[in-house]
């Protein structure tokens, strides 16, 4: 006998024409030669004032080449002769890709700049973390040699309008998700309101239940919207969890969650999930701090494709 589906039947309410009109334009996105157009104005901005060798390319070239790499894993060398194939439709200088290595490897793109406008709307953000491999080899070197490869650790705050990283952190896997809260929070105020918005409340996992959590949200005037996982203290407390974590208990867990829309937390996990499907569940490069570099980009090329999606202005012509 079939079972009867529980809960409310799945509604597709995605208009798919919009969707799949998106997806295509973002494929124009991997052959863009707009950068063409401001290479000379780029590059006169770059050098003023400028002391040493002038640069020869300019930052728009080597974010769109970042893009590339990212995106579709072409290697550094690879990416050379990329350009040597776009340059014969239209001919411009093409680096050489130990220049393009160091470029890239040192490229610093403003997460605010990938943004888009919140117009006086206010803001909801969830934080969470997820792991990184530090190789694609990793696994197998792990069981092959019994060694520890180690993973490196992305901590990011999602906003609710538009489901961009709007603040983030790099770090190895020792550092706990709690101790990156109060960073986390910072950033995220500052580049929402920069961008129009205002950060009003903060969604967490038990994980970041801590009292320097609720501190930090009550110095900066934001609801905390933290999953307690121990009652409150019985004993005198002027720390702000007492009350938080009190009420938590008083209403449970299920009417707590329905009064703060605490469901609003797995917004937190889409970059995630995108950036690994996408982007690949692991970072190519050897050094640390180019680690830490590609992760980060990673995420900042999730932030771009929802902001071309929104206004098909690429970020390199920005």
């Amino acid at each position: 006998m079939k079972k009867k589906r529980w809960g409310e039947k799945y509604k597709d309410n995605r208009n798919w024409r919009n969707y799949n009109r998106k997806l295509v334009r973002r494929g124009e996105a991997y052959i863009s030669l707009d950068f063409i157009e401001t290479w000379k104005k780029e590059l006169d901005e770059m050098n003023r004032g400028k002391e040493g060798a002038p640069y020869q390319y300019p930052d728009s070239l080597m974010t769109f080449l970042a893009y590339i790499y990212i995106l579709l894993g072409i290697d550094y060398r690879g990416l050379q002769g990329y350009l040597i194939g776009l340059s014969k439709l239209v001919p411009f200088e093409v680096p050489h890709y130990t220049t393009i290595f160091r470029r890239v490897s040192k490229l610093k793109i403003d997460l605010e700049k990938t943004l888009l406008k919140y117009k006086g709307k206010d803001v909801v953000i969830s934080l969470d973390s997820t792991g990184v491999k530090v190789t694609n080899r990793g696994e197998w070197m792990r069981e092959k040699w019994k060694v520890r490869r180690g993973w490196i650790k992305v901590h990011a705050a999602v906003d609710d309008k538009n489901k961009q990283v709007v603040a983030m952190e790099i770090t190895d896997e020792t550092i706990h998700d709690n101790a990156k809260f109060g960073e986390l929070a910072e950033q995220s105020i500052e580049n929402v309101e920069n961008k129009g918005g205002k950060v009003i409340q903060i969604n967490a996992d038990a994980a970041y239940d801590s009292n320097e959590s609720f501190r930090i949200s009550e110095e900066y005037n934001i609801k905390p919207v933290i999953k307690v996982r121990k009652p409150p203290p019985t004993t005198r407390s002027k720390n702000p969890r007492k009350k938080y974590a009190k009420e938590f208990h008083e209403l449970g867990y299920e009417k707590w969650k329905d009064r703060y829309e605490y469901g609003k937390r797995w917004y937190s996990e889409i970059p995630h999930s995108v950036v690994k499907r996408k982007f690949g569940e692991f970072v190519r490069a050897t050094k640390k701090e180019n680690m830490y570099h590609e992760a980060k980009l990673k995420y900042i090329f999730y932030n771009a494709m929802i902001y071309y999606d929104m206004t098909g202005i690429p970020i390199w012509k920005k």
